[in-house]
């Protein structure tokens, strides 16, 4: 008699743990209000977010700082800052005797030919090149970024289906236990059905651990507390896709590997005519006397210092110049290849996934369908106990399977994104 009593009571318990879980969420939820982030977290922002706290973004500014101080160096008249030059000659030191002679002269670094134009070019390669770099690397971390959320939202779907199987479970043992007592059902349904709860529990459970898991690992992007994520559905507008040829070619990789390329070859054109130092225009005024007594005289000199070539060290400089843009070229060419392969094999895979949602769609339609009759049926004491189980199993997986299919298809797009080089939004 104890153990009768305590099966029947077993729904209301669990009834009673459910409604302190709600209360637990609701607190959740309300702490997640105060929080300065309002709304669900999107994938957008969980990007932009993660992107703030990248090495690459916060040395951002400087990087291009210091890249404009290279082209602005390249419009100046003088290959390197002017230099002063002082210098004081006596025949007598430390007496006002004797000869005496002052100079001050300035040294100004010469372009070579075509240096100057050169120089410039390969500044604004540079300048174009750090931009083609940091948006490969936005790129790199939208991939992570991405395969993150969707681990999410597929945790946060399986704990929600979890939930609802849960709920259905234990209205289902409630049903079983009031009819037991009428003696319309035997022990062994009473017995089934609390094996169910038992099932939905486990289930439970495992999909709790795993949706802590997919939203501490969100952590590591800046994320403090346990998100609300954004519905799957519609999370990423499904691109206009070019032909997968072109638009490998526009990538952010391959476009980052293109403009190293452009910088080696302006490194090389650069070499190829710095074949020595810069000459040196020395302009200089003299002031001095013979012996004391006699007047200072004032004299100017203009000279010109021309180093010899550089030999073998230009010929190395320009020859690993050209080497790094053959490099750079050929990783480029590799790159567009895999990029296009990439490409075609993501839009087939949205294709798939879609056709794969809109009939997992109609199959959910039709279990949750099922599933109203018998246990309309089974109200009616129509259907028997195993059968309205098996209905339910039947119509909790076809939802399990809808909402992954949902998110494999919106993922799948976000896939054909990252492969077309687009960031999230």
């Amino acid at each position: 008699m104890q153990s009768t009593k305590q099966r029947q009571h077993k729904p209301i318990a669990a009834l009673v743990v459910m409604a302190l879980g709600w209360a637990l969420l609701g607190s959740a939820a309300q702490a997640q209000t105060s929080n300065p982030r309002t709304g669900p977290l999107t994938l957008q922002a969980l990007f932009e977010q993660a992107w703030q706290r990248q090495p690459d973004a916060q040395s951002a500014a400087l990087r291009r700082e210091a890249a404009q101080a290279t082209r602005s160096a390249a419009t100046a008249w003088t290959a390197e800052p002017v230099a002063l030059e002082l210098s004081t000659k006596t025949d007598r030191p430390g007496s006002n005797q004797g000869s005496r002679e002052a100079e001050v002269g300035l040294a100004l670094p010469l372009w070579l030919p075509g240096e100057r134009a050169r120089k410039a070019a390969l500044a604004d390669a540079e300048l174009q090149a750090l931009d083609s770099r940091q948006r490969a690397a936005q790129l790199q971390l939208a991939a992570t970024v991405r395969e993150a959320w969707w681990a999410a939202q597929r945790a946060q779907a399986d704990w929600a289906l979890a939930q609802d199987r849960l709920l259905n479970a234990q209205r289902l043992a409630a049903d079983v236990a009031r009819r037991v007592r009428a003696g319309d059902l035997s022990r062994a349904d009473q017995a089934q059905a609390d094996g169910v709860v038992a099932q939905a529990e486990a289930a439970m459970a495992e999909a709790q651990g795993a949706r802590d898991a997919a939203q501490a690992a969100l952590a590591a992007w800046g994320v403090q507390a346990a998100p609300t994520l954004a519905l799957a559905d519609g999370a990423e507008p499904e691109p206009p896709v070019p032909e997968a040829a072109a638009a490998a070619a526009q990538h952010p990789a391959a476009t980052d590997w293109q403009d190293q390329a452009e910088v080696a070859r302006r490194a090389a054109d650069l070499a190829a005519v710095q074949t020595r130092a810069n000459p040196e225009l020395t302009v200089a005024a003299t002031r001095g006397r013979e012996q004391a007594g006699d007047r200072y005289q004032q004299t100017f000199t203009v000279g010109l210092r021309i180093p010899l070539g550089g030999g073998d060290r230009a010929q190395a400089k320009q020859a690993t110049a050209r080497a790094d843009a053959i490099d750079a070229e050929a990783r480029a060419a590799v790159e567009q290849r895999r990029l296009a392969a990439d490409i075609a094999a993501a839009m087939a895979r949205v294709k798939a996934t879609q056709a794969q949602r809109d009939a997992l769609a109609r199959h959910a339609a039709l279990a949750q369908g099922t599933r109203g009759f018998v246990d309309k049926a089974f109200r009616l004491g129509e259907a028997d106990g195993p059968t309205r189980l098996r209905v339910e199993l039947e119509a909790a997986q076809a939802e399990r399977q809808l909402a992954r299919a949902r998110i494999d298809a919106a993922a799948a797009i976000s896939h054909l994104r990252q492969a077309l080089g687009l960031l999230p939004q």
